[in-house]
């Protein structure tokens, strides 16, 4: 058997051994690929265009949504809640806030006030002590006396099951929108555009844009309507668990191989210059 040296597997911190302090090599051998337009590659006499990467191309989505299904195949909601209402107010109180936190103060506060009728008798001022951890504790007690006031007198107490509806309820914008359309009732409206997603979407190079809304239409333009919850789901849980913003941990990450992105930790792939958060 020919000796050599045996190549280094990576190391499940997602950091290769003798590299701290420097940025990484790439492997080899390494195929660099156009970024526009065709290239030709010599093949004996004949010369052959060959396609230019294609980051939008519908083979490589199907590659990274099955890649999803494979990591996160049972995803929900990380935000407990038990009624429309609940989802309403867990989500607004989410806000420059974790889940984590959202699910601690929640329980709480749906006992001392159970009903969106509850929410609505009250003054924002009252509402602010049970929701102070969860930060921006002033704004976000005007949303949700806001929007429970909206509920009772506009909806007769029932959360509104269509997008325009939501979008006039005081601090729902259209990523709360579509957390209770997709979420609690079923309807895959548009997909949830928040920090997770931002990043993921722009390292996977399925969008450049960086305004929510824009993402949101990007996305929603190549991802199949019936996936859009669950995509946003899984990808959301994907920020917490692998794609985190500062060190991924690429080593460990089943999509790998399909990542490109400029702040990788350890790649088998081309690393692109335009793939970043």
């Amino acid at each position: 058997m020919p000796r050599g040296k045996m190549p280094r597997q990576p190391s499940r911190s997602g950091r290769q051994e003798g590299v701290r302090g420097r940025k990484l090599p790439s492997p080899k051998p390494f195929s660099k690929r156009a970024t526009s337009g065709p290239k030709i590659v010599q093949a004996g006499k004949n010369a052959r265009p060959t396609q230019s990467y294609d980051p939008l191309a519908p083979e490589r989505v199907r590659q990274i949504l099955a890649g999803l299904d494979r990591l996160y195949p049972d995803v929900t909601c990380a935000l407990t809640h038990h009624s429309a209402w609940e989802l309403v107010v867990a989500t607004i109180l989410s806000a420059q806030c974790t889940d984590v936190r959202v699910n601690m103060v929640t329980p709480g506060l749906f006992e001392k006030y159970p009903t969106v009728q509850d929410f609505a008798a009250l003054e924002p001022e009252q509402l602010e002590p049970d929701i102070r951890s969860t930060g921006f504790f002033r704004n976000k007690s005007k949303s949700v006396v806001g929007a429970a006031r909206k509920i009772v007198s506009d909806f007769g107490g029932i959360v509104p099951q269509t997008m325009d509806e939501l979008l006039t309820l005081p601090g729902v914008a259209r990523k709360t929108a579509n957390v209770v359309l997709g979420t609690w009732f079923k309807k895959n409206e548009g997909v949830v555009v928040d920090t997770h997603v931002t990043r993921i979407a722009r390292r996977l190079e399925l969008t450049k844009n960086e305004d929510a809304q824009k993402i949101e239409q990007d996305l929603m333009a190549i991802v199949p309507r019936e996936r859009w919850t669950d995509f946003s789901h899984q990808v959301i849980w994907h920020g917490r668990k692998l794609c985190v913003a500062r060190g991924p941990k690429c080593a460990d990450c089943g999509l790998e191989k399909l990542c490109h992105a400029a702040d990788k930790t350890w790649s088998t792939v081309e690393i692109h210059k335009s793939a970043k958060p």
